[in-house]
């Protein structure tokens, strides 16, 4: 393949002439942590582990006490500028430390001290793909759990421009990030507000404006039909239908379906569905696999792992029973009937038998439609970060390759 002007063929692929190959080692100083367990405290110096650089959450820690943190830096420390590295279980995932730090860590992290680049420069480059891919080919190939040594994440290589471009490249990935972690912490406040309305209007403690009747406490039995329609043994074996399994749902979103034939269609795919139904999930149920059935071309089947509930015309508005199965009246109830389970399952039986406070049909349905409107700014903002998600991939291949110049 020819090589544009300007540009070289390396071992890393094809980058600007100015750019060099770097291994890592020859960048930054690599140290692990403790390989011994520390003896905990309940309060004291935060002790890092994987789950805090894989998670980026550090304020959720185990502590050791100040005797134990200067016997384990005597040597050295995490610092103001240092990257974190997951090394054992979860491999390759990296984290600047761009705060003001006091703690320990473990060995199945590695200490990076960077001090021949941008440290924030290789921070970014640590999520490409050309870097998760070096990690994985110099890992423990019979290692389990997953495992690199310090020596090969010393012999990883990186691409690296000029120190004034390093920093520009930074810069600009890192306003990418920080425009997904604003659209993070939005997302999860809209969501905490939405379980607050959640908790008000579905209780009836606060009443939109222009209703007053009385609520009643209702099985959900006596308001709305249970797995009503199903295959029987009678299907003709070609009758083809779209699968929804148990995996396929997310918390209210339908991530996946398959396409089936009932000869060929797993024993469960028997409860068949339509527009409006609710799906409730009995097989693990604190898992929240539930569903608003918003229906589509076709057949459509779903697992006997679900509860399909059909709401009554004029008695009862599927999204607002969608929703209440997310609050918390219904949440402890189902509790109650797993605890001392063997297996977390419940049956239609149990869903017909849970109660929930039941206005009008009309309150019911604006209770419904606030509550939409909720879900679907969140829908919205989500889309948004996936979005900048997807733009920082771009400029990544972009950036850290050379193909775009900042400088």
């Amino acid at each position: 393949m020819e090589v544009r002007p300007g540009y070289k063929q390396t071992e890393v692929g094809v980058i600007p002439e100015d750019w060099e190959v770097a291994r890592l080692g020859d960048l930054a100083t690599i140290r692990d942590g403790t390989h011994q367990t520390p003896k905990y405290v309940p309060d004291g110096i935060p002790f890092y582990s994987v789950e805090h650089v894989t998670s980026g959450d550090f304020t959720r820690t185990k502590f050791i006490s100040i005797k134990e943190h200067r016997f384990l830096t005597r040597s050295y420390k995490i610092e103001r500028g240092d990257i974190l590295m997951t090394r054992i279980g979860s491999i390759g995932d990296c984290r600047l430390i761009d705060w003001d730090v006091h703690a320990s860590f473990y060995v199945s992290l590695a200490l990076l001290k960077v001090y021949a680049a941008s440290a924030a420069f290789i921070s970014q480059y640590s999520h490409s793909k050309a870097f998760k891919s070096e990690v994985e080919l110099r890992s423990l190939p019979s290692a389990t759990p997953k495992k690199i040594n310090l020596g090969p994440i010393s012999d990883i290589r990186v691409p690296l421009p000029p120190l004034p471009e390093q920093n520009a490249i930074a810069a600009s990935l890192n306003d990418v990030d920080a425009l997904v972690d604003g659209l993070t912490r939005l997302i999860a406040k809209k969501r905490d507000l939405k379980q607050a309305a959640m908790q008000q209007l579905l209780t009836g403690q606060t009443r939109l404006p222009g209703f007053h009747g009385e609520w009643e406490v209702k099985r959900l039995g006596d308001v709305v039909d249970a797995d009503p329609d199903n295959l029987g043994a009678e299907t003709h074996p070609n009758f083809a239908f779209n699968y929804v399994a148990l995996e396929d749902v997310d918390r209210g979103v339908l991530r996946s379906h398959t396409e089936r034939v009932f000869a060929s269609a797993p024993s469960r795919a028997r409860r068949t569905l339509s527009c409006g139904d609710v799906l409730v999930s009995t097989v693990r149920p604190n898992l929240q696999s539930h569903l608003l059935f918003a229906g589509g071309a076709g057949n459509w089947v779903c697992s006997t792992g679900f509860c399909v509930v059909r709401c009554r015309g004029g008695v009862t508005n599927p999204a607002f029973i969608f929703n209440h199965l997310f609050g918390g009246d219904i949440i402890r109830q189902i509790d109650a009937l797993l605890t001392g389970s063997n297996y977390p399952a419940i049956n239609s039986g149990d869903v017909q038998a849970l109660t929930i406070p039941l206005p009008d049909f009309a309150e019911q349905t604006a209770i419904a439609a606030v509550l939409s409107d909720m879900d679907a700014e969140l829908a919205a903002l989500e889309a948004r970060r996936d979005k900048t998600r997807a733009l920082k991939q771009a400029m990544m291949q972009e950036l850290l390759t050379g193909r775009t110049r900042l400088v």
